[in-house]
């Protein structure tokens, strides 16, 4: 394994938590990713199941985790099944967890062969009353590929179908929206690679560097550190680019006198990074450009301190908006008394700041946590307001992580250079 897993008291937690939730007489079924395909017997690179992930621990494909609070032998109370490897899995593909290395990283006891999951759950099944099953349930998934937890929602309820069926989610969604320390500790160090990955470009970046050249100094460095990868599809835009939100082809040259916008973040041991930071390709601001980077900064300080325990996004989002609109008043980007006529479903200011402010961050970069939960102590969440002046080919976005507390918040990427005079600096030298 190439990063430092969390401690098993992590994992052991997260069980707790959840079997805590559970109704009685019920058992809980998790499943991991698939490896999947692309064509030919090409595959993708294994990404895993993150709610298995986070009650586990094991980041291996061919794994079940079932959870039976209430079963009589304590030995049934938590199973997990992994896959069986073989002189010739060895050979072909390399380590796979052996039963000890799986009970020392999870915490469970109990931990068997994949092959035997059937039997041992027909003969737990008929003990219960009700299944929890998983499934995807955030916002924005796409669900168009039928996953393993998808699968097993079928086979369960063609073997089983006079049991109750519960959703695991609901409960999902609260726990994970609540961070422990060791998690932020993971999150840490991703942010802390991140860092590593900025600083080494800003010192690399100049008119003339093509924008992949940016990408390929963040990834160099992000896998030097023990990142497996970019947290997401990294967009690296100059230019006019850096107003059209989700560019990701990064192809262009960055040339004088443009602003080069880097939403970038690496991963570590499946936590993520999500940091965005603009800088001039010439290693100095404008003046309109410093005028409107200054405001987005400004929105992103004021943002912070509306992150307090008993808010929630809707509401935190509207205030927001309203922090933004003056600063695009300021900016001559409206007129106050456009702003007194405007429709208030659908605000002036999101012609130049038409996304979000914030979001959950974690185990997934769009973490879990529903979208009207009051803000908690432990959570993570993003802060990055935008300015997208089209006209002007000038895109500007802010981001940091920050962390809730009763009484203010952690910025974990306090250490990470935003300030104009600082990032100026750092590119001159």
């Amino acid at each position: 394994m190439r990063y430092s897993p969390a401690n098993q008291r992590l994992y052991i937690l997260n069980r707790k938590n959840f079997a805590q939730r559970m109704q009685p007489n019920a058992i809980a079924v998790f499943n991991s990713n698939d490896i999947m395909p692309t064509s030919a017997d090409g595959t993708m690179p294994f990404y895993q199941q993150t709610d298995l992930l986070y009650l586990s621990g094991i980041d291996q494909e061919e794994t079940i985790l079932l959870l039976f609070p209430e079963a009589k032998e304590e030995q049934f109370r938590e199973i997990l099944f992994i896959k069986e490897t073989s002189e010739e899995i060895a050979i072909w593909e390399g380590h796979k967890f052996t039963k000890e290395e799986a009970r020392e990283l999870s915490g469970i006891s109990t931990v068997l062969w994949l092959s035997q999951f059937e039997s041992i759950f027909n003969s737990l099944v008929f003990q219960v009353g009700q299944i929890y099953l998983n499934s995807n349930e955030h916002l924005r998934a796409a669900g168009v590929v039928e996953t393993r937890d998808a699968r097993f929602v079928k086979w369960c309820k063609e073997e089983y179908p006079l049991h109750s069926y519960i959703r695991s989610q609901p409960i999902l969604h609260e726990l994970r929206a609540i961070k422990t320390q060791d998690e932020i500790n993971q999150l840490q160090k991703a942010i802390d690679i991140t860092e590593k990955g900025f600083r080494r470009v800003l010192k690399f970046i100049k008119p003339g560097v093509m924008e992949y050249e940016i990408e390929a100094e963040l990834l160099h460095e992000f896998v030097c550190n023990r990142s497996r990868r970019f947290a997401y599809q990294p967009i690296i835009a100059s230019g006019f680019s850096a107003c059209v939100l989700h560019y990701i082809e990064n192809k262009n040259e960055c040339k004088d006198g443009e602003i080069v916008l880097m939403d970038i973040g690496a991963e570590y041991g499946n936590y993520n990074a999500d940091l965005t930071r603009c800088v001039p390709v010439s290693g100095r601001f404008t003046d309109r450009q410093s005028e409107v980077y200054n405001a987005v900064l400004r929105v992103q300080r004021a943002a912070m301190k509306l992150l307090t325990p008993g808010n929630t996004i809707p509401d935190y989002h509207k205030e927001v908006g309203k922090i933004m609109e003056k600063e695009l008043v300021d900016l001559r980007l409206l007129s106050i008394s456009d702003v007194k006529k405007q429709d208030p479903a659908n605000p002036l200011y999101k012609k130049y700041f038409m996304h979000g402010t914030s979001h959950h961050l974690g185990l997934d970069v769009h973490d879990y946590g529903l979208v009207n939960q009051k803000m908690a102590p432990g959570m993570v969440f993003t802060v990055e307001p935008g300015i997208y002046i089209r006209e002007e080919n000038i895109g500007i976005r802010l981001e940091n992580n920050v962390v809730i507390h009763e009484n203010g918040i952690t910025d974990l990427m306090q250490n990470i250079p935003i300030e104009i005079e600082e990032i100026e600096n750092i590119m001159a030298r």
